[in-house]
């Protein structure tokens, strides 16, 4: 699956850094530091992981195979 969208940060239990494409809001997993930044625009390829669960509270979390910044 490729996306495009913005990074973004919860605070929710310690903090994870977000991905939203404008329609779904995923909770990103993997990535360095050049894309995990509040508000950086990215191309974003990877999978949805549905057997993962943790604090993202309902949120998919997308698993980045390889990204492209914006």
């Amino acid at each position: 699956m490729k996306l495009k969208g913005t990074v973004g940060r919860s605070d929710l239990e310690g903090g994870y850094f977000t991905f939203s494409d404008g329609k779904t809001t995923y909770k990103l997993e993997g990535g360095g530091a050049d894309l995990l930044r509040e508000g950086v625009r990215a191309e974003v390829e990877g999978r949805v992981r549905s057997d993962s669960m943790g604090i993202g509270f309902g949120a998919p979390a997308l698993e980045v195979a390889k990204y492209k910044i914006l």
